[in-house]
């Protein structure tokens, strides 16, 4: 396969590179983290036509055998053995089974112990894939740790800043707020400037064996399943009440372990009237609150504290506006981010639905992620104000 210096297909896919920038990539070598995905399987393409000297590094931190006898990590593998041989590049396999089982999981399982609902995809950035992973690479002679994100880099202040990915709908800043900010003057992230189906195409020109693999989705590492199956595997649910907003009860749970606030299905209680949803858990009382309807006031909130703060800029004082989110799909949402020490205090413009503790407040302004931290405190629902919900929120949804 010729993958020699092309600029004019390199422009094509919104690259610009010099032959004498060219020349200087030869000298350099870039690890990509590679999943056995068609993203990861990209940026090695990428960085292979970018000139630079290409290592292919996959990680296996699950290890679990399916009904049929085979391994997912395995057939993963697998695929990036053929991705790397057909691109002519280096590769190597790390296991980091027991470090993802004390830094990742071992909290993750915590949290739903205590009744919460954890977002492991960050933490397992953080700890893994830009710190034991990003160390493993450099121990390799790495320059820049290259993955499949999309997200990019922003350079204007002289330093690497994390910014939202070009494909809105694939963005992941998300996920990745809590990295430390030095990491990424030392990471590449390739596709961040492409759609997701310039990606495919890219695989497909190239005959990359992954070029139709469907997207990996569910739980970092350990993939999509049937969450309260696999969650049943190591946590022992306490059968509980389930009750309406004025305390009369309305059936039985499983154990408030299994129940997020906003939940719609998987209660079992049917009746009259809308659809119920969880709007709160007492988990030292192993009690899940339920109210019908999915715009009801007490699902609703003003806003939220946040502590275990990491900035990727620097550290903001008083306060600022600025847009966040609260879950991964979410809209950026307006707000007021007030500095209190080591926690913010924000407050939304519009009232936010199902705020989670434990759960990640993320902010940006225009198109940097700033940081974020962990929900610590939700204030006072509409219901507990005895507020109504402004009617723009309410014809919105």
């Amino acid at each position: 396969m010729n993958l020699s210096y092309q600029p004019e297909l390199l422009k094509e896919y919104g690259i610009s590179l010099s032959a004498d920038q060219y020349a200087q990539n030869a000298l350099k070598t870039v690890v990509v983290g590679m999943s056995g995905g068609v993203d990861s399987s990209v940026v090695a393409l990428i960085t292979k036509l970018q000139g630079y000297k290409v290592i292919g590094l996959f990680m296996k931190n699950w290890d679990e055998t399916n009904p049929d006898g085979s391994c997912n990590a395995d057939e993963d593998y697998q695929d990036v053995i053929k991705v790397c041989e057909r691109l002519d590049i280096a590769y190597y396999s790390v296991n980091f089974v027991q470090e993802y089982a004390d830094e990742v999981f071992k909290e993750f399982l915590s949290d739903y112990k205590n009744g919460f609902t954890p977002n492991p995809d960050v933490l397992c950035n953080r700890e893994i894939k830009f710190k034991v992973f990003f160390q493993k690479a450099k121990l390799l002679g790495a320059d820049f740790l290259a993955t499949g994100h999309y997200c990019q880099l922003d350079y204007s202040s002289g330093v690497a800043r994390l910014a939202k990915a070009v494909d809105q709908n694939k963005d992941q800043t998300y996920f990745l707020y809590a990295v430390q900010k030095e990491v990424f003057n030392e990471v590449l992230f390739p596709i961040g400037h492409l759609p997701k189906p310039e990606v495919r195409k890219l695989a497909v020109a190239f005959d990359l064996a992954t070029k139709a693999k469907k997207d990996s989705t569910g739980i970092c590492f350990i993939g999509e399943r049937n969450f309260k199956d696999f969650l049943s595997q190591y946590i022992q649910g306490q059968k509980g009440n389930f009750l309406d907003t004025e305390g009369r009860v309305l059936g039985q749970h499983d154990g408030t372990c299994f129940y997020t606030l906003g939940q719609r299905k998987g209660m079992g209680i049917g009746g009259p009237g809308d659809a119920w949803f969880v709007v709160a858990k007492n988990h030292a009382q192993n009690q899940v609150i339920l109210a019908q309807g999915q715009d009801h006031p007490a699902l609703y909130s003003d806003g939220l504290e946040a502590s275990e703060l990491n900035w990727l800029t620097e550290a903001p004082q008083g306060s600022f506006k600025a847009k966040a989110k609260v879950r991964y799909r979410q809209p950026e949402q307006d707000c007021i981010v007030s500095v209190e020490g080591a926690s913010v205090r924000v407050i939304f413009d519009e009232p936010q639905r199902a705020l989670t503790p434990r759960q990640s407040v993320v902010f940006y302004l225009d198109n940097i992620c700033l940081g974020g931290g962990i929900i610590s405190e939700i204030m006072p629902s509409y219901a507990q104000l005895g507020r109504e919900l402004p009617l723009p929120k309410i014809l919105s949804i």
